[in-house]
């Protein structure tokens, strides 16, 4: 059985940190999103994958290349203009000739999911109950079966969302044709579901037990959160007399672990990073390639792009840090308001009571920097010496 995997999307939501990368290839646990849910398909039995690329998809095709690293086959399509989940699907025409998966890239699911929905036969789809249908397709179920699916709507008839993982015969692929566009000028898979059951088609309901739904930035840190639960400890660098390790960390090749700094795990550490002297890496941390974390920094729960720097007397707590930073000495994240109230970003409630700052790529700050809670600030940022930063900031800001 072959396995589609919609990857063309740019994630508008978890911007700023798309406008550089794909929403697939956000980091957690040191992996892209995409690498975890291939793993947990080809742990499932699924060797053979079509991968529909767009936006900005040159990482894609060079991180996962043909497949070969991971003992699968990987082929891809291209989808030019992103015009919706249907039209994603459309391109894969041709290329499929049996019943086949789909999966959303962008969502974490578990192998035995996966392997459940492909034993079902005919069409079916994975559906999950959850508390908030927010922002998310909510599914009508009757004895087993799909009866309709709602985008988006205020007052959906359940709260059973729907997981964005599928099974399908060709079937699906002539009821996408017939697709028009939807109100929000896309052609919507959930609306050539729609037109399928009206025909009289039938679509099982397969119940999901783990999904991760990644809709805004501060959902890679309760998905890093989950995965970082699997790290083992294993050393490939160096770690110097007088350093600390405890619980489960992973310190990749090249890395050097200064004297005094204390890691607690699960922790991720990528290859060639510089970490310590004298710092404090708290668990659920993942740094990435080529960081620098550094004398009297302390780092909890945050995802660390490749390049950044920490290099002195900073703090960062409940952050997710885009590639290639730098902060100035004495550079702080504040990650919990005075009220111990849940933080709200631009109006949208994160369900966190502990955020620091969303930060992406080649943000630079002066030496006693802040930034405030929920604070997401655009790439090419400068946060000047003593500034305080809040709030939205667009890319290419300054600061003072």
């Amino acid at each position: 059985m072959k396995a589609v995997i919609l990857a063309a999307g740019e994630g508008n939501r978890m911007r700023p940190l798309t406008y550089t990368r794909p929403k697939v290839m956000l980091p957690l646990a040191n992996k892209p999103i995409l690498e975890h849910l291939l793993a947990e398909a080809i742990a499932a039995g699924i060797k053979d994958f079509i991968l529909v690329v767009g936006y900005r998809d040159e990482p894609v095709r060079e991180y996962f290349g043909g497949g070969e690293k991971w003992g699968a086959s990987i082929d891809y399509v291209s989808q030019r203009k992103q015009q919706g989940t249907a039209d994603a699907l459309r391109m894969v025409e041709g290329l499929v000739e049996d019943s086949f998966l789909v999966l959303n890239g962008d969502m974490m699911v578990s192998r035995e999911d996966i392997g459940r929905l492909a034993a079902c036969g005919g069409n079916a789809m994975g559906v999950i109950e959850v508390k908030d249908t927010r922002g998310l397709g909510v599914v009508e179920v009757s004895d087993g079966r799909v009866v309709r699916i709602y985008e988006k709507e205020a007052s959906p008839p359940s709260r059973l969302a729907n997981a964005g993982l599928y099974l399908f015969t060709p079937a699906v692929l002539d009821a996408i044709a017939r697709t028009q566009k939807s109100p929000r000028g896309e052609y919507e898979l959930t609306d050539s579901l729609n037109l399928m059951l009206a025909e009289g088609e039938h679509i099982a309901s397969q119940p999901v037990g783990r999904w991760l739904d990644l809709s805004y930035p501060w959902d890679l840190l309760t998905a890093n959160e989950v995965l970082m639960n699997g790290v083992r400890a294993q050393n490939l660098g160096k770690v110097e007399d007088g350093a600390v390790i405890r619980g489960e960390v992973f310190i990749g090749k090249n890395t050097v672990v200064r004297s005094g700094a204390y890691i607690v795990g699960p922790a991720s550490i990528g290859q060639d990073c510089d970490i310590g002297p004298h710092c404090y890496v708290r668990p659920f941390t993942a740094v990435g390639d080529g960081c620098h974390i550094g004398n009297a920094v302390e780092v909890k729960n945050c995802i660390i792009m490749k390049g950044s720097k920490l290099p002195h007397h900073n703090y960062a707590g409940d952050s997710v840090i885009g590639e290639g930073c730098n902060f100035g000495a004495g550079t702080k994240i504040a990650n919990l308001r005075l009220d111990k109230k849940e933080v709200v970003v631009a109006g949208v409630p994160t369900g966190r009571n502990k955020l620091g700052a969303i930060i992406g790529d080649n943000v630079q700050t002066g030496i006693n920097a802040s930034i405030n809670v929920g604070a997401v600030i655009g790439n090419n940022t400068f946060v000047g010496p003593g500034a305080v930063a809040s709030g939205i900031i667009m890319p290419n800001s300054k600061i003072f």
